[in-house]
């Protein structure tokens, strides 16, 4: 067990570490600023260890800024060592326009299928991992995205699901939605994006973790998703921790850190 224990928090020692520009020619659906740019940042097993399996790692902030360390960096080593490749992505604020964020998660999907061969990656198991915010993102790609931007899985921590105003985040709903609209409008563009209305019989499989005592992000809002899943038969698998609040990511401080770890690795090896 302690070994296990130390193999989940040891640093890799030979992570092959690749930043680049998601848009280097440009970036569609603009938010207004320039100055903020979509980038990714690949972290690769070694080569003679990868599965072919790969995560794109969406981090959370409430569409507002990104928690790029504990909910996208520190997660590579425990990827790299079950020879997962992880592909974090720093996305654009939306700033009222839900496009932007989408089109650079749905572009991340696509240039790690682009660079498939080189590596070393399964063109067909490529999943999209996000917390909070960084959960909405990724449960709207697996709701909403087709052909090469689709993704094979999804892992949601903590996420923001619903755009209702009774359960969502609402600091969340404004910075994607905006909130000059008529209320016809805004109507429309919340149930766009409320993932549980979107779910249907092709959805990707999921793994949901969640805190009991969340505040800022109600569980509710993962565990709606998960009956949506349940219902439109996609296997599903979500877990409730008693305490933990919000955006613990991969910080030991979380009472149920290693407890988490296992849980995720074990989903991750049953498919």
């Amino acid at each position: 067990m302690i070994m296990l224990l130390l193999a989940f928090s040891a640093v890799a020692l030979a992570q092959n570490v690749t930043n680049m520009e998601l848009w280097p020619k440009g970036a569609p659906n603009s938010n207004g600023d320039e100055n903020d740019k979509a980038e990714l940042t690949v972290y690769l097993p070694d080569a003679g260890k990868a599965t072919g399996r790969a995560v794109v790692c969406c981090p959370g902030g409430g569409y507002t800024h990104l928690a790029m360390d504990h909910e996208g960096h520190q997660w590579a080593t425990f990827f790299n060592n079950q020879g997962i490749a992880l592909i974090v992505l720093k996305y654009r604020m939306p700033h009222g326009n839900p496009r932007v964020p989408i089109a650079d998660a749905e572009q991340a999907m696509k240039v790690v299928r682009q660079h498939a061969a080189e590596w070393h990656i399964n063109r067909q198991d490529v999943g999209i991992m996000g917390f909070s915010a960084g959960g909405h993102l990724a449960s709207t790609i697996a709701t909403h995205s087709k052909g090469e931007a689709a993704p094979n899985f999804q892992i949601l921590f903590y996420p923001v699901i619903t755009m209702d105003l009774g359960f969502t985040h609402k600091g969340s709903h404004d910075s994607l939605l905006g909130t000059d609209h008529s209320k016809k409008e805004m109507r429309r563009l919340e149930a766009e994006y409320s993932s549980e209305v979107q779910v249907n019989r092709t959805t990707s499989r999921a793994f949901l973790a969640l805190s009991d005592d969340d505040k800022a992000v109600p569980a509710a809002n993962g565990f709606s998703y998960y009956q949506q899943l349940y219902k439109h038969d996609v296997p599903a698998s979500i877990h409730i921790y008693p305490t933990g609040g919000h955006g613990w990511g991969y910080r030991e401080t979380f009472a149920y850190h290693y407890q988490m770890l296992f849980e995720l690795k074990g989903w991750l090896e049953s498919f």
